[in-house]
């Protein structure tokens, strides 16, 4: 049976902690960037900027941009368009709603510099308030939101869907393919609903969009 010997307990925990130290020294050294300038490495690990220009609303506009921003973080922190709102960042919610080259885009899910070249339109380029947009005034004579927050892409989306029924583009309950959708309650419901009104105020924006559509007196 082995004796117990202080002085060779001292010379194991005395290489054990050597041997740490190096093992530390070496992965420091492994993360380390070349040249030992952290900021410089990060500085140089970051996307460059890129020089986009977006047609919004009528009027061109040149910003510098990074290119993973969202068509929507870019109209609403670069070009101060507060209209297009940031539900749920995932595209499930619709309240970021624009219409690009006449059709309705989620603008959170688009990069801004995929946009560039194309007519876009927000709810601040639909009309003013001496001059509405029909949809608008509709949204206005219905009663078509409460808290007012899904009500820019709830109206966006409502005036781009119309059009997708003027050129025929059928839905999941168009009933017959050959003679091209009517704006009827039942398509209006299908196509609307990806546009999420957490008040509840549907029946209020179905009314609206109806009468829009001219199907309503």
């Amino acid at each position: 049976m082995t004796e117990f010997d202080p002085a060779r307990r001292r010379l194991l925990k005395a290489g054990a902690a050597a041997g740490a130290v190096v093992a530390t020294s070496a992965l420091a050294e492994a993360k380390a960037p070349a040249g030992g300038d952290t900021a410089a490495q990060a500085q140089h690990a970051a996307p460059p900027s890129v020089d986009v220009l977006l047609q919004v609303n009528g009027s061109e506009h040149r910003i510098l941009v990074d290119p993973r921003i969202t068509l929507l973080d870019a109209l609403r922190e670069r070009l101060r368009l507060t209209g297009p709102k940031k539900g749920c960042d995932q595209g499930q919610c619709g309240a970021c709603t624009v219409i690009v080259d006449g059709r309705r885009i989620l603008s959170c899910l688009t990069l801004a510099v995929m946009q560039e070249g194309r007519r876009i339109t927000t709810i601040e380029g639909l009309g003013t308030p001496a001059s509405l947009h029909p949809m608008q005034s509709a949204f206005i004579r219905y009663d078509g939101f409460q808290c007012g927050f899904c009500t820019p892409g709830q109206i966006c989306s409502a005036v781009a869907m119309l059009e997708e029924v003027k050129a025929g583009i059928p839905s999941h309950v168009t009933a017959d393919l050959t003679v091209g959708p009517k704006p009827t309650d039942v398509e209006l419901r299908e196509r609307m609903s990806g546009n999420i009104c957490r008040c509840g105020a549907y029946s209020n924006i179905q009314e609206a969009i109806a009468e829009a559509a001219g199907v309503r007196q």
